[in-house]
């Protein structure tokens, strides 16, 4: 099946009370565990791409070329859409040109005028492509790609009039952070949540930073229109404690255990879990 736009995807989610899982991929173990764990559960799914990893992947060509081989290599039937992560207003425009499905445009560092100024050619490039853009009010918190956040709480009249300018989701700042949540961490803030989706009325709203966050509050966002979320960290954990535990039993130094085809199955092992658990959580399960 050939890559998708996330607008029907995300659609039905949000008609349905799900979310689609977005998660990052870093190189191919984790593209295949991510595409084929998604096609075992009959789930919707976005690949992730930050602009970080898509340098260290060689270049957005090269995964474009790598995620239309698995495609078509793994018979995966399901849809798939390819999305730039937090894309710079460069990044969003060379990822189009390499032949992603799906950008997000990151402007919420920019002045809202700015941040209008820019998402507004980007919507039009992409709805002459038929490709699905994400936008962003209210930065997220931590740090993505040198890209650092506080956690703010997004305006939602400033996020309704990025809404209005028909791009297809939209990421608000909720409290929510990249990475590891800190012990001290306040929560989501609900009514931010409530208020911009009474605002925004159908529009698909993106949750970042959904590693850590309590599985019930990831339902209650769900609730509040919520119906993409992102997952990095949490796949990434799981990946370095589970090639952690073969190199500690000394795996890697019986026979062919060094081999990084077995030496890194623990991990790829461990993503695919990973993966189950969040699209079970969201809602996903043969959703596609």
């Amino acid at each position: 099946m050939a890559l998708v736009n996330a607008k029907e995807m995300l659609t039905k989610a949000k008609e349905g009370h799900y979310a689609v899982g977005q998660f990052n991929i870093n190189n191919l173990e984790w593209t295949k565990a991510v595409l084929l764990t998604a096609q075992e559960l009959n789930s919707p799914v976005i690949l992730g791409v930050s602009e970080g990893a898509g340098k260290y992947m060689c270049g957005y060509k090269t995964v474009v070329g790598m995620v239309n081989g698995m495609l078509e290599e793994l018979n995966i039937t399901v849809p798939v859409a390819l999305h730039l992560d937090h894309g710079s207003y460069e990044g969003a425009k060379a990822c189009i040109a390499a032949g992603f499905s799906s950008v997000m445009f990151d402007g919420s560092h920019y002045p809202i005028a700015e941040n209008v100024e820019k998402t507004t050619e980007l919507v039009q490039i992409c709805a002459d492509k038929n490709l699905s853009i994400e936008a962003e009010v209210g930065s997220i918190g931590g740090e993505e790609d040198g890209v650092v956040g506080m956690g703010e709480c997004a305006d939602p009249n400033e996020c309704k009039m990025i809404a209005d300018l028909g791009v297809t989701m939209l990421a608000a700042g909720i409290g929510n952070i990249h990475g590891v949540y800190p012990e001290n961490w306040a929560g989501l803030s609900f009514d931010t949540l409530d208020a911009v989706q009474k605002l925004t009325g159908s529009m698909p709203l993106v949750l970042h930073g959904g590693t850590g966050i309590p599985a019930d509050m990831i339902k209650k966002a769900i609730t509040l229109g919520v119906s993409k979320i992102n997952v990095n960290t949490e796949c990434q954990l799981s990946f370095a404690a589970a090639t952690r535990k073969y190199i500690e039993e000394g795996k890697d130094q019986k026979g062919k255990g060094f081999d990084p085809r077995k030496l890194l199955a623990p991990g790829f092992e461990a993503i695919k879990a990973t993966v189950k658990e969040k699209m079970e959580l969201f809602g996903s399960v043969n959703k596609a």
